[in-house]
């Protein structure tokens, strides 16, 4: 195998073990791949390897892979920040976005029109810093009415970065708690996108059902061009 499939293996081999660690079917946990910088070459190799949901958190570069790509019938996920004249873009490329944080984008990805339905999370900031993205949680029940009512958009869920100065577990509960606030207003929407490659053992010990894994599994990335 290679070292690409090792990894991807090795990184498998640990969320089952979590899983179970929590008391979890690692059935429930899905798997996104992050290949930003990495040229689609890799992620083609990823798709013989069986990966199928991929993560990308810049429009540009997820955009051109998507098209490059577009035979292999992949599951992309926009990830990063997303500004409101890239949205429709975005969306048609996308099947989920995970950083849902302000009314415009809201509005900019909401289409009455759209022949499908768009997956969407809303992004939670874990900091006190306003200028990181995701919503304060104190104006988180805005903002999933706001979804709610958004024509072609169907909310999963809330996705959340943890701070690098914060334990993560600690971190992810706060996480887990919002989940369970944002159920009582759609219960429907029970997805958690937490964890990366150095923290994703304690999200899914606090409940995480969508990972979002890099280097772990890519190694080191190329840089930025």
């Amino acid at each position: 195998m290679s070292a690409l499939g090792d990894r991807l293996a090795e990184t498998d081999a640990r969320i089952a073990a979590a899983a179970r660690e929590a008391g979890r079917d690692p059935v429930e946990i899905t798997r996104i791949v992050i290949t930003k910088f990495h040229p689609a070459a890799l992620v083609r190799e990823l798709a013989d390897l069986g990966v199928r949901d991929v993560g990308e958190n810049r429009h540009q570069e997820a955009q051109a892979k998507a098209a490059e790509l577009s035979e292999l019938a992949l599951r992309w996920h926009f990830v990063g920040q997303l500004q409101s004249k890239k949205a429709r873009q975005v969306r048609r490329y996308a099947s989920a976005v995970h950083s849902l944080d302000r009314d415009s984008v809201v509005d900019a990805l909401a289409n009455p029109a759209a022949d499908e339905t768009l997956d969407v999370l809303l992004q939670l900031n874990l900091t006190d810093d306003p200028g990181r993205g995701g919503v304060a949680p104190d104006a988180m029940e805005a903002l999933v009415e706001r979804i709610l009512t958004a024509p072609g958009l169907r909310l999963r869920g809330v996705m959340a970065v943890a701070p690098l100065a914060e334990d993560p577990r600690r971190a992810f509960a706060r996480v887990r708690a919002a989940s369970e606030r944002l159920r009582r207003l759609e219960p429907a929407a029970t997805a958690i996108s937490a964890g990366m490659s150095q923290d994703y053992r304690e999200a899914i010990l606090e409940g995480a059902t969508h990972l979002r894994i890099g280097t772990a599994i890519t190694g080191k990335r190329p840089e930025p061009r």
